[in-house]
């Protein structure tokens, strides 16, 4: 049996520093050309590469590792600082981040990242310009309210017409993308029979949580952030909390259970028995997101639409 062979990999914008466990270090360029080729090599090996999540700049890396079929995972980027801590280790450089990205590998064994479909891909791409058009949209609005001058004004108001009229067009991309796709299409209409969850949010659900309705009910509310987590120390007990995994996940079922807490008696009233007992309306409806979304994963999982019977 081929034994796993852990290569971590710091991640910049130029160059990629790897630690290779049977090698040692390198520097090399983030091209594809550079990436594929490495991939290529590490391949035969049975390389399994760790990695930090870095924003668009693991993307060369990643569409990489997926073309040589290689392992990998995109691991938390506190998670990845907070073992070399444990490690004792202080400095950071980028080749010490790299070998320390390595020795996570071999002492955690992370899961594998599941290489995304290229229409999860397409559609990843689109909902993120998205995000990036409203909130630019939401700044102007902003600047609208704190400014008198007439002119400025209606340069701003012109401005936002333009980012609505973006929006449109990119939702109408969204929404073709999903259509078009006969694996993402019937888990669109299945998350919009959920309260709460419209086209939007289905669509941020299906391009930055693939791994919904595969994992159990803990592991998805742990990769969603809405794992509550204690803090407690002796005799003192801290109030649970929220934190880590992914923020756009995080944020998007929050707003959702807003809605489903105003719509649906089932969250409604969960979340008005969370509040009559004590718990801040941010706690409550963060648990109320967490309702949502195992609700979502176990209809997923069996196949099923929303109903009643289906909040968990």
């Amino acid at each position: 049996m081929m034994q796993d062979v852990f290569v971590g990999v710091d991640v910049a914008n130029d160059w990629l520093d790897v630690h290779h466990v049977l090698s040692g270090a390198r520097r090399i360029a983030n091209t594809a050309a550079a990436a594929r080729s490495f991939a290529a090599a590490c391949a035969k090996q049975g390389a399994w590469f760790i990695f930090e999540a870095s924003g668009g700049y693991d993307r060369v890396l990643r569409d990489a590792l997926e073309t040589c079929n290689v392992r990998f995972s995109r691991v938390n980027p506190r998670q990845a600082r907070d073992f070399a801590r444990a490690m004792g280790v202080i400095g950071k450089t980028d080749r010490v981040d790299a070998r320390m990205l390595a020795e996570l590998g071999i002492r955690l064994r992370p899961a594998p990242t599941q290489p995304l479909a290229a229409a999860r891909r397409a559609l990843q791409a689109q909902a993120t310009r998205r995000r990036q058009l409203v909130e630019i949209r939401k700044q102007e609005a902003t600047r609208l309210q704190q400014t008198a001058d007439r002119q400025a004004r209606a340069d701003i108001v012109s401005l936002i017409v333009v980012l609505d009229r973006r929006i449109a067009k990119v939702e109408a991309q969204i929404n073709d993308l999903i259509k078009a796709d006969p694996e993402l299409r019937p888990l669109n209409q299945r998350l919009q029979t959920a309260p709460g969850v419209g086209p939007i949010v289905a669509a941020t659900l299906i391009a930055e949580l693939p791994e919904l309705g595969q994992l159990d009910r803990r592991s998805i509310a742990a990769l969603a952030g809405l794992a509550p987590i204690a803090r407690d120390s002796g005799k003192r007990v801290s109030p649970r909390s929220v934190g880590g995994g992914r923020p756009i996940v995080r944020t998007i079922l929050y707003l959702a259970a807003l809605q489903a807490s105003r719509r649906c008696a089932v969250f409604r009233d969960f979340r008005q028995r969370l509040q009559l007992a004590g718990k801040p309306t941010k706690a409550a409806l963060t648990a109320t997101a967490r309702k949502l979304l195992v609700t979502l994963n176990a209809m997923l999982a069996n196949g099923t639409d929303y109903t009643l019977a289906a909040a968990i």
